[in-house]
């Protein structure tokens, strides 16, 4: 298994430090910002290998050129941001594996997000390192996408296994779990995660990761096709990608 620390950053960023035991590799996932990175580093007496970028956004890029002048790593992004990511040395698509040590991450597209939104998946691990296309209780707004892109990206996530864990790259859980007790009231496995989710902020303790069977069972955006939440945005009638499309609308006006 992986080494897996969470960095937590500016108001709700998290970045992820990835360390495998055995070969001493270490890469760093959508760095925010470089200082925090190499004060982890430093304090663990780890060399740093990678950079996995997830999408082009400042948020997730800012420390790039950074850690590369001090450690020369490798950036790894999508083929499709390549003009769009600082310091960009490999460049992925859908079906690519890099390697970290002997653990294989497989290159998922997900657009939506941003039009280039990669994910990196260890299966060897149960890690998913998702970037902004989901959130726990959540889904990435559609900046440069389309709702029928995020959906379908979100169907290729849905199908990974059950036991998969969720990294993704911002502490909204909260925030979402008050727009998902809305939407989807009755469901007590819903009602579980947002008392738990509760109980770990009022720690200031992260709400990730979180397994991808328990986003199946509370994550609205993953249950679409759920009868109670179709009957409470009023889209009973509406295929899949409009009542997907509709909760994400009715959760970009949501305060």
């Amino acid at each position: 298994m992986l080494d897996i620390s969470l960095i937590p950053v500016l108001r709700d960023n998290y970045i992820y430090l990835l360390h495998d035991t055995d070969s001493g590799e270490t890469a760093v996932v959508d760095p925010t910002d470089a200082d925090p990175v190499i004060d982890a580093l430093t304090s663990r007496q780890w060399p740093l290998h990678y950079i996995f970028n997830t999408h082009h956004h400042g948020d997730h890029v800012g420390g790039n050129l950074g850690l590369k002048r001090r450690y020369g790593c490798t950036i790894i992004g999508a083929t499709a941001d390549r003009d769009r990511i600082p310091g960009i040395d490999v460049m992925v698509g859908e079906g690519d594996t890099v390697l970290l040590g002997r653990h294989g991450f497989d290159i998922i597209e997900t657009p939506g997000h941003t039009s280039g939104h990669i994910v990196f998946h260890c299966a060897d691990s149960r890690a998913l390192f998702c970037g902004d296309t989901l959130f726990s209780l959540g889904c990435g707004r559609l900046f440069e996408g389309s709702a029928g892109q995020l959906w379908h990206s979100l169907q290729k996530l849905k199908a990974l296994p059950p036991d998969t864990n969720i990294y993704c790259a911002h502490e909204y859980t909260a925030i979402n779990a008050r727009f998902a007790g809305l939407l989807d009231p009755d469901n007590h496995h819903l009602q579980a995660r947002i008392e738990q989710v509760a109980n770990l902020r009022a720690q200031n303790r992260p709400t990730l990761p979180v397994s991808l069977a328990t986003e199946l069972a509370t994550n609205p955006f993953l249950r679409e096709h759920d009868a109670n939440i179709r009957r409470h945005i009023g889209g009973e009638t509406v295929s899949a990608i409009e009542a997907f499309a509709l909760i994400r609308h009715l959760k970009d006006q949501f305060h």
